[in-house]
């Protein structure tokens, strides 16, 4: 990620996700000790004063034993969110919020918008407080504690109102909204096909997930995409847009997205084949294994810091 980020202020944003990935995990695992854990255990680490509740609360406690099994199973839980949250960061780090929306279809375009301002939020935000917070470590101004949020947070809130009424305004001169005259036919025939395309995603997804639907699965969720891709066919032309300077997607750009899919296909797949590879217990409570080929798949996802294209200096 740090070869291929862009050099803007929201590509600084990656570190505030892994603190934030970090006090998930800790938090995660002060709850497994405060509020125990469903996992059993033998190996107590430590008992601490249990208070007791009334019957109502049956399932919970405050305090008691402490066992290595809850505490590594609260381990991997926080974990799961923590991954998440770094690969949430990494996409705002690395992803170009225009480039984005230059690549979708017309249909989509309205929904692009407010999935491009949303992805553009938590960058820009971070970035706000980082400036404001040097301005006034400079001038001497406390930026720690209770004190500095407050007096950091209202410029942050009135830095975002500005972008929001800026944003408005560049829209609204760019003709925003606009849609072209389209047959009531093709209007109904586009909403058919997008719901039901939708529908059909959705109902194959469940077949191939459930053991009775292995048979209509495939089929419905092959029907359903292409309904669905038929349907923002017919929904582009209601846009009336350009591209200025389009993208073009060369072999790099397609060995960048082909390793992706490669490593959430195989890990899909291994998940499928071997789940306690990927999910390790705890109890007994044992050291967890490297599943070798799953890691070596794994590592395709580095495929793209060698061949993406880097940022100028």
């Amino acid at each position: 990620m740090a070869t291929c980020r862009p050099r803007t202020p929201g590509s600084h944003s990656y570190s505030a996700f892994l603190e934030l990935a970090l006090a998930v995990l800790l938090i995660r695992l002060v709850f497994a000790v405060a509020l125990g854990s469903p996992v059993p255990g033998t190996h107590v680490i430590a008992t601490l004063p249990e208070l007791p509740l009334p019957h109502w609360a049956q399932g919970i406690r405050l305090g008691g034993r402490v066992t290595a099994e809850s505490l590594l199973f609260a381990f991997y839980d926080g974990l799961k969110l923590a991954a998440l949250l770094i690969c949430v960061g990494a996409a705002n780090a690395l992803a170009n919020p225009s480039r984005l929306l230059k690549s979708l279809p017309g249909a989509l375009y309205e929904t692009g918008v407010a999935v491009v301002v949303a992805l553009t939020f938590a960058p820009n935000l971070i970035a706000d407080v980082r400036r404001l917070r040097a301005a006034r470590r400079l001038r001497g101004r406390p930026d720690r504690g209770i004190r500095g949020l407050l007096q950091v947070g209202l410029p942050v809130l009135e830095g975002a109102l500005e972008r929001s009424v800026a944003l408005a305004a560049a829209m609204d001169a760019r003709g925003y909204g606009r849609t072209a005259e389209v047959p009531p036919a093709v209007r109904r025939t586009t909403a058919a096909l997008t719901l039901g395309g939708l529908l059909g995603v959705c109902a194959g997804t469940y077949g191939l997930l459930t053991a009775e639907g292995g048979t209509y699965g495939l089929p419905l969720l092959l029907a359903g995409v292409a309904a669905a891709l038929a349907g923002l066919r017919l929904g582009g032309r209601r846009s009336l847009r350009t591209r200025y300077r389009p993208d073009r997607w060369d072999a790099r750009a397609w060995l960048v997205a082909a390793s992706g899919a490669a490593v959430a296909a195989l890990l899909t797949l291994a998940a499928g084949t071997d789940p306690a590879a990927l999910h390790p217990g705890v109890v007994p409570l044992a050291a967890p294994t490297l599943p070798l080929w799953p890691a070596a798949a794994v590592l395709l996802a580095l495929l793209p810091a060698f061949i993406a294209p880097k940022e100028p200096s």
